[in-house]
């Protein structure tokens, strides 16, 4: 308070016309409000945001809550940081912090989030890597504590969600390379219960179907979302009869191309013309030759819509974001590289 009270001794007005004025209140003429601003900056004044929070009965911070472990950011997180760059610009403009909430791979993230709760420094949350069932969702409606999901769930709680566009990206990804002769297409999906998973697998059997192709259980590839899980990919392809191997190859994750494309080489399988890949566009996968083929979408962007979507459903802030219960699957845009040739003559 000695802050505030050197302040208000400085202007000669009262503690409470300078709170009110700080806090943007209307009931504070536009003359007195930049006075006190102005003099609150010539001052350098720093309210006490501990103290602030405590009689808004807020915190000013909203948690995204993330798995971390080499299993799954492998040798690096190339997603969530340009994401956590979006999401921080929009709640800047409402002098609210992002803090990350890293839930250890060893950790059941059910028992870290029902912990995270229980200490109650977050007034809202944003959960990543959705199950296709997810006690997350109905655990957190249930407290009536705002949030939003990045990824889908069949666990509806009537919640917000942003999602990438992974039925897309199946069928433009199956089209482009039936077209070119690919008959024997593989896809990875994830180990675990992930919802993203089953979303991309099913619309990856319709989009075969569609071009005439039978659905080959063998053509699935379960790994881990990573570098090493795009290398252990390659790999398991090279073991394989060549009559029997894909052709061509789908991913879903960012960062497994570095990996594939590797193995490969170490196959003696030439990406692009041996074997035919469409990925994820990330910072790693742009510095691979030949190009990758893939599918690209602003991160930046999508986080400045999972934040606005977030607050629409908090009161302090639905006048300002009228979206409404935002639901809402994210395009990405096909870049054609050079990573996905025709099949090789004995497959055509």
């Amino acid at each position: 308070m000695k802050g505030i009270r050197r302040l208000a001794q400085h202007l000669d007005i009262s503690i409470g016309t300078v709170s009110r004025a700080l806090n943007g209140k209307p009931d504070v003429n536009e003359t007195t409000r930049q006075r006190v601003l102005d003099a609150a900056a010539e001052l350098g004044y720093v309210p006490n945001q501990a103290g602030r929070s405590l009689r808004k009965g807020t915190t000013g911070v909203v948690g995204f809550m993330m798995q971390t472990g080499a299993q799954i950011t492998g040798q690096g997180d190339v997603f969530f940081m340009s994401v956590f760059d979006g999401v921080q610009t929009v709640f800047a403009r409402h002098q609210l912090d992002l803090v990350a909430l890293l839930c250890s791979s060893e950790e059941d993230p059910d028992d870290y989030l029902q912990r995270i709760v229980a200490r109650g420094f977050a007034d809202a949350l944003i959960i990543s890597a959705t199950k296709r069932v997810d006690p997350r969702i109905e655990f957190l409606a249930a407290r009536k504590i705002p949030f939003i999901a990045l990824g889908r769930s069949l666990t509806d709680a009537g919640q917000p969600w942003l999602d990438l566009d992974f039925e897309g990206m199946a069928s433009q990804g199956v089209a482009r390379l039936a077209a070119k002769g690919h008959r024997r297409i593989g896809v990875f999906v994830p180990h675990d219960a992930l919802n993203l998973g089953f979303v991309f697998l099913d619309s990856y059997r319709a989009a075969l179907a569609s071009e005439g192709i039978g659905f080959d259980p063998s053509m699935v590839f379960r790994a881990y979302p990573n570098e090493q899980g795009g290398h252990q990919i390659a790999k398991d392809i090279a073991a394989m009869p060549a009559q029997l191997r894909p052709t061509a190859f789908i991913l879903t994750n960012e960062v497994m191309a570095v990996g594939l494309y590797r193995g490969l080489h170490e196959a003696g399988l030439e990406p692009g013309r041996d074997f035919a890949i469409i990925g994820r566009d990330s910072p790693h996968a742009r510095y691979l030759m030949p190009k990758l083929t893939c599918f690209r979408i602003s991160l930046r962007d999508l986080g400045i819509a999972l934040a606005e979507a977030l607050l629409a459903t908090m009161p302090a802030y639905a006048e300002q974001y009228r979206l409404g219960v935002m639901r809402r699957v994210m395009p990405m845009e096909l870049v054609e590289g050079d990573s996905d040739g025709p099949a090789p003559p004995v497959y055509a």
